[in-house]
């Protein structure tokens, strides 16, 4: 009684937190007192108080899990015999919690003493097999003897479901099966309660037994067979529809209860559809499978009412609905390729009914899933065509009628004309984790299932899609005509709600299908390019009028009747329209080279309309959204197409004059740095298909000077005072994205270009001590420097390179980095991660020319950097700097190891000579203390980096690396294994040791692996000879990888072991 007390006081809310903490010291210490567990089994068989039947269970869980070695034999014997009877004489009584306790406990004590101890033992025990805290031994002898009573716990079970099922199964005449089935129409049987949860964990428990166990004959037809008819209770709606007339809660309950045991089922065949490793015996069970799963789908799709089909899927159960999509995708991408070739198998008939039932779908989760599994199939048929080509034709004809179905019904429900209703819940301003809306994804997915259809059956696609996309051009081209002009300029005349809905619908899908449209554009390059000409012609010419048009009558700027829907709607179909041109400019890239040779007017016309169509949208009057997709069309131009006549074309030279114009208005950021990226390339790029004598280098060097003068015309004449911060911020962004796009190309363009730059480069230099306090400045500047080194150090020349680099050097003093690191935020480290980035690509520069800065640069690196940041927790800057000290090594090895043939032939040495150990030896030892850290990327990246040096060359074989690191570096990462701080890394840190280890295995089994033993505490002497026994002495990968597992796995199980005994102990 005094325990209840205890225990509700407790629990009661009016408890404070101080006596709970008494209250809790006592129970603690009255659980360390040896025998407590009788008065726990007490407890158990005398009180009904919940909280006192929880803590007694809990007393004996930590007895059993923490010092059962210590527990006398005759005690344990007692305990095992107590607790089943106890569990057996009450399970019908206790709470389902203290109840399911209760089998832990007593599956617990399995655990440690099944079979020797405890034979009659046996119930499945999976869970805990994968349990940390058991010898490698002991696991394997758990697996061996569980996989042994598999078949008979698994008749067991099929034993208990196939009573169940029989007992209450209808006993009337049933109709015969269907012919792709083998499944009867006999109607579900109504289970009581009791059956139902029995049934429930009869399945839990073969879902359980199926994540692991082998497919084997252990899986008989009848279990197969039994395991389906369960699966039908999540398709009968029946059942759940009597549940719910007959009112009472317990009939609803009844009514979810067997819906789950659809569900169940259903995790059971998807445990089984999961393994991909098929032995060929099984695949007639597989076959078997699908033709029960084939009768569920006709169930679930029964109807040929659409609104039947819907209404249907939207009462079952929403879990059942997706274990049955996962069902399928799992058949579609793991197992159609086994059983498409079995003529018993209906695969076009599977299809429709996958048709239905993906067009049926109650939410959009489930449908985007469906979407999923028809990628897939498309992937698989592409594939095999591809695989194939023989057969080609009749591949494709089988599957053609349900390819086309598949696509007009995608194009269908992506349009408000067909589809308003569902379109409409769509959210379209929450970005999710893709930055994209739930629009977005919508549109995406449904347009990635078009293009793959469009790559198997380009013609049908192309005669499907076009019509549909010329029906709405023909409503956008025609509001023209109701345009009229008012006071303050246009305004469009459609006013009376309902054309206006009809107006926002047409645009809304006129906007999606011309992104459809440029989602096809990969389908008529290439090889097909001449084969698909007209029909891409004809799209191009429709889109270059389409642009034209939206920018002549300037509809982004209209007035229109409902401003917040259809101003919206009328600029994204400007931009789309602009964006699907864009995606056409590699097909107008071949057109290009192909017109070069015949010299069309056509393709003149198509590429001056174009610019006729951007060049008014280059403007501070257009909103962003436009002006981005023109500038993005315009870089497209200038970049992928590049004609000869670009700059010549009076628009471009509109462009021009605008950006050169000092006094014209700057564009928004993004804007302005894709149109200089654009001019500049026009000027950079050479033509394609041109000889290197008529590029007219001379002129376009002039032109390209002139506007980088014009760029950063304010930067570089600020003098005497240093420009402002917006100027630094404006030219840098600009200039640096010029470089960045120029990298790159050849020599010519890069010269070119530096040449333009140069001055601005000068005043770059010359500013930077300057703002050296200014981390936000210094971070512009430094991504600056970083751009040039990568893309112009050859065209900079190597004593202006020379320059800049001793600049930073100096500039970066020990004071100056701790400045940024510690005080400036994260703004501060990225200035020193920039200057590291910029001494990395100086390290990796070939050549003797940047060798003199080697030992300034590590000296930084060890002296000034390494000891900031090595203690602080922060990962900011570590990347970086071993990314530095590894592109040292890794393109300097001979800095450090000199070696000469001459000297290995003369004095028969085969040691190359060491200089500079110093600094070799301290960057090996920082990177062994980043092992010791938590950061697990820092971990991978620096273990990949030692592993690529021993690769490339041959670091863990150096005599320095050999003879006075090798076994401190296979230490540390032994003792992460065994603290479990990285065990993502599992395997990589398993190689690594492998790989160490292999440079003197001998040394290591005779010294290092008895020497680490020793120096192991927490196991006692007798723990550390069996160890060393059990780590075997292999000498190939997976087995040596597997000893240094199980050692670890080991050495953890008996420190715990060890922990747990009660004090005083003898061990023996």
């Amino acid at each position: 009684m005094a325990l209840e007390g205890l225990m509700t006081e407790f629990f009661h809310d009016c408890t404070t937190n101080e006596r709970k903490r008494e209250i809790e010291e006592l129970l603690d210490n009255f659980a360390q007192q040896i025998g407590a567990w009788r008065l726990c089994l007490y407890f158990l068989s005398s009180t009904r108080n919940d909280y006192v039947m929880m803590y007694s269970l809990t007393v004996f869980e930590n007895l059993i899990n923490k010092m059962w070695l210590g527990v006398p034999s005759q005690d344990k014997m007692e305990i095992r015999s107590c607790l089943p009877k106890l569990l057996l004489a009450h399970h019908k009584t206790l709470p389902y919690f203290i109840r399911n306790k209760l089998c832990k406990v007593i599956v617990d004590i399995g655990r440690q003493d099944w079979p020797m101890f405890y034979h009659d033992f046996f119930t499945n025990i999976l869970q805990l097999i994968q349990s940390p805290d058991l010898s490698v031994a002991r696991k394997e002898e758990l697996r061996k003897l569980l996989l042994d009573q598999v078949q008979a716990v698994l008749g067991l079970l099929t034993g208990i479901l196939e009573t169940v099922w029989d007992k209450h199964s209808v006993t009337a005449a049933t109709p015969p099966p269907s012919p792709t089935s083998g499944e009867s129409g006999m109607p579900i049987p109504i289970l009581d309660a009791e059956s139902e949860y029995i049934c429930s964990l009869a399945l839990e428990c073969l879902a359980h037994l199926f994540s692991w166990i082998p497919l084997s004959a252990s899986i008989t037809p009848s279990l197969l067979t039994t395991i389906f008819h369960f699966a039908r209770f999540g398709c009968d709606i029946r059942a759940r529809k009597m549940a719910s007339v007959n009112g009472s809660s317990q009939n609803c309950v009844l009514g979810q209860e067997r819906g789950r045991l659809g569900v169940l089922a259903m995790s059971c065949i998807n445990e089984l559809m999961s393994k991909n490793c098929v032995p060929m015996e099984f695949e007639e069970y597989l076959l078997r499978m699908f033709q029960q799963t084939f009768y569920l789908l006709q169930k679930i799709t029964k109807d040929n009412n659409a609104h039947t089909v819907k209404s249907r899927l939207e009462e079952l159960d929403e879990s059942y609905i997706e274990k049955f999509t996962d069902f399928l995708r799992l058949f579609v991408s793991v197992h159609l390729r086994r059983i498409e070739s079995y003529s018993q198998f209906p695969v076009v008939e599977f299809l429709t009914l996958l048709f239905k039932y993906t067009f049926h779908q109650p939410t959009h989760e489930g449908y985007f899933s469906c979407l999923d599994i028809w990628t897939l199939f498309l992937d698989y048929l592409t594939s095999k065509i591809k695989s194939r080509l023989g057969d080609k034709e009749a591949v494709l004809n089988r599957y053609k009628d349900a390819l086309v179905l598949l696509l007009t019904e995608v194009l269908n429900r992506i349009q408000f004309r067909y589809n308003q209703a569902q379109l409409e819940e769509l959210d379209d301003e929450t970005l999710d984790d893709d930055q994209q809306t739930e629009w977005q994804r919508y549109l995406r997915q449904s347009l990635e299932v078009v293009a793959k259809v469009m790559e198997l059956l380009p013609t049908h696609a192309f005669s499907t899609l076009f019509p549909v996309l010329q029906d709405n051009l023909e409503v956008y081209l025609g509001l023209q005509q109701f345009v009229v002009t008012s006071g303050s300029g246009h305004r469009l005349n459609i006013t009376a709600e309902n054309d206006c809905r009809r107006l926002h619908c047409s645009l809304r899908d006129l906007s999606s299908l011309l992104q459809a449209v440029g989602r096809l554009a990969e389908y008529f390059i290439g090889d097909v390019f001449a084969a698909r000409f007209s029909d891409a012609l004809t799209v191009v010419e429709r889109l270059v009028k389409v642009t034209l048009y939206g920018s002549q009558i300037k509809l982004y700027n209209i007035e229109t009747a409902v401003p917040s829907v259809l101003k919206p709607d009328l600029i994204d179909v400007h931009a789309q329209s602009l964006a699907a041109l864009q995606a056409y400019s590699h097909w107008l890239a071949q057109y290009c080279s192909e017109a070069h040779r015949q010299n069309t007017q056509q393709f003149v016309t198509l590429i001056s309309t174009t610019m006729d169509a951007v060049t008014p949208l280059i403007s501070t009057k257009v909103q962003d959204k436009l002006l981005l997709s023109a500038c993005h069309l315009l870089v497209s131009l200038a970049t992928t197409v590049r004609p000869v006549f670009l700059i010549s074309i009076p628009a471009v030279q509109k462009v021009f004059n605008r950006i050169t114009d000092a006094s014209a208005q700057r564009l928004v950021d993004k804007a302005q740095v894709l149109v200089c990226r654009a001019l500049s390339n026009i000027l950079l790029l050479p033509w394609p298909n041109l000889p290197e004598n008529e590029q007219q280098w001379p002129v376009r060097s002039i032109n390209h000077a002139s506007l980088i003068s014009a760029l950063s015309r304010d930067y570089r004449l600020s003098s005497p005072r240093p420009p402002t911060k917006v100027i630094i911020h404006q030219t840098l962004s600009v200039l640096e994205d010029i470089v960045e796009n120029i990298s790159g190309e050849s020599t010519k363009s890069r010269q070119i270009c530096y040449q333009s730059l140069q001055e601005s480069v000068q005043v770059s230099l010359a500013l930077f001590p300057a703002f050296i306090h200014q981390s936000d400045v210094t971070d512009e500047m430094l991504s600056f420097f970083l751009t040039l080194f990568r893309g112009l150090r050859v065209q900079m020349g190597v004593p202006f390179t020379e320059q800049i680099i001793q600049t930073f050097l100096n500039m970066f003093t020990r004071e100056q980095l701790a400045e940024s690191i510690l005080h400036e935020g994260s703004t501060g480290c990225r200035v020193v991660e920039k200057f590291l980035k910029i001494l990395q690509v100086v390290v990796q520069e070939p050549g003797q020319v940047f060798k003199p800065f080697l030992p300034s640069i590590i000296s930084l690196c060890m002296e000034q950097v390494y000891p900031i940041i090595a203690e602080r927790p922060s990962p900011d800057v570590k990347a970086e700097l071993f990314e530095l000290l590894f592109r040292t090594l890794h393109h300097n090895w001979r800095y450090f190891f000199k070696s000469t043939v001459l000297a290995s032939v003369q004095r028969g040495i085969t040691e190359e000579q060491m200089e500079n150990e110093p600094q070799f030896s301290a960057i090996m030892q920082a990177f062994g203390q980043s092992f010791l850290q938590p950061d697990i990327h820092l971990f991978k990246q620096n273990l990949f980096y030692l592993e690529t040096l021993n690769t490339k060359q041959k670091l863990y074989h150096k005599k320095i690396f050999r003879t006075t690191m090798l076994f401190q570096f296979v230490n540390v990462l032994l003792q992460v294994l065994v603290h479990k701080s990285h065990d993502l890394l599992q395997e990589e840190i398993g190689i690594a040791i492998y790989n160490m280890a292999s440079v003197d295995f001998d040394g290591f089994f005779a010294a290092f692996l008895p020497e680490f033993l020793t120096s192991c505490d927490g196991v006692d002497a007798n723990q550390k000879n069996v160890l060393g026994r059990n780590f075997k002495m292999d000498r190939d990968l997976p087995s040596f990888t597997q000893n240094v597992h199980r050692l670890v796995n080991d050495l953890r199980y008996y420190r715990l072991c060890n922990d747990s005994l009660p004090p005083g102990t003898v061990k023996l």
